[in-house]
């Protein structure tokens, strides 16, 4: 099922995002003992196959915590308008955690982060001690941490379809730099976080600043030095009254790099994802079919199985040929 990779490649996997894109993904499926578990299926089905795709060397997840982070002690209505996790899906979060530590994978959570902080320390931590780094993940916002060593997968249809972001891709996408997301957002605000931004400040206009200017601080600092003229006086006049705001957004968009973490990231062996550990939380979830998939020898799989395989690897190949 594995193939051996000579390129130290760790893959970081955003927990929450992808349980919850399995959870909506996925139908309801249940463990013999009736527990809602097809978020878990998701997540543990597609743990493999990034395994047997992206071949990584090193392998970690993260995942948020239900404490109250900085971002909502610095911004009461930070995320306000989110709905609350739907009890089904936060009922297979603790069941993920059951296969991740069997699989001897080391998770990274820390109470007053995010995942995206946790993912943000990783990357800069491990930057010089792996060749690349791949995060995968759901999240826009994680989209800032694309580097030239650093890229992000994320899902495009359901979890079978994929796309890999660079920093070419990051900024086709969104017409900013990784970098300067964060001022983005400072500018431009974000619903699905609530993030205020400068009210009547849209996305385009938060680019066209930041392709002159670059961050908020330098646009600001010509706002109060100069009498600039390529910002207009409208423009100009919504900035200088909601500075606090937009200073506010950056500090909640921009990910933390600098958390210490006490775990240490170890190179993966194949034979951790088939024990007799992982074999039984798997046989008590009733996932017959992924403990078959990790009994299947490579290249003994079905003319249509195999065909389809080929396929996607092929398609994941072209945009790993572009790290």
């Amino acid at each position: 099922m594995f193939v051996k990779n000579t390129v130290n490649r760790l893959i970081i996997i955003d927990g929450n995002a992808i349980l919850h894109r399995a959870f909506h993904a996925l139908p309801p499926l249940t463990a013999p003992d009736g527990t809602l578990v097809h978020a878990v299926y998701g997540f543990t089905s597609m743990l493999l196959r990034l395994v047997t795709d992206l071949t990584p060397t090193h392998l970690a997840v993260t995942f948020d915590r239900p404490a109250p982070t900085f971002r909502k002690k610095l911004y009461a209505d930070y995320q306000i308008k989110r709905p609350k996790m739907d009890d089904g899906l936060a009922g297979q979060i603790p069941l993920v955690h059951d296969v991740v530590t069997a699989m001897h994978l080391p998770i990274f959570e820390q109470d007053g982060f995010e995942a995206d902080d946790m993912i943000g320390s990783l990357c800069r931590k491990y930057a010089k001690k792996v060749d690349q780094i791949i995060v995968v993940t759901g999240d826009k916002d994680i989209l800032q941490l694309a580097t030239e060593t650093t890229k992000i997968y994320m899902p495009t249809k359901g979890l079978s379809e994929a796309k890999l972001y660079g920093m070419k891709e990051t900024q086709e996408r969104l017409g900013v730099t990784p970098t300067q997301i964060p001022d983005y957002k400072a500018l431009a605000g974000d619903s699905s976080d609530n993030y205020p931004g400068v009210p009547g400040i849209g996305p385009k206009t938060a680019a066209d600043l930041l392709k002159t200017f670059g961050t908020i601080e330098n646009l600001y600092a010509s706002i109060d030095t100069t009498k600039d003229t390529t910002i207009s006086p409208h423009v100009k006049a919504k900035l200088i009254a909601h500075k606090d705001l937009a200073i506010l957004s950056k500090t909640l968009a921009t990910i933390k790099q600098n958390i210490k973490m006490k775990t240490a990231i170890k190179p993966i062996v194949i034979e951790q994802f088939s024990t007799q550990k992982v074999i039984a939380v798997l046989q008590s979830f009733g996932f017959h079919s992924l403990i078959k998939r990790l009994q299947t020898p490579k290249g003994t799989e079905k003319p249509a199985v195999k065909k389809q395989k080929e396929e996607r690897q092929k398609t994941i190949d072209e945009q790993m040929s572009l790290i």
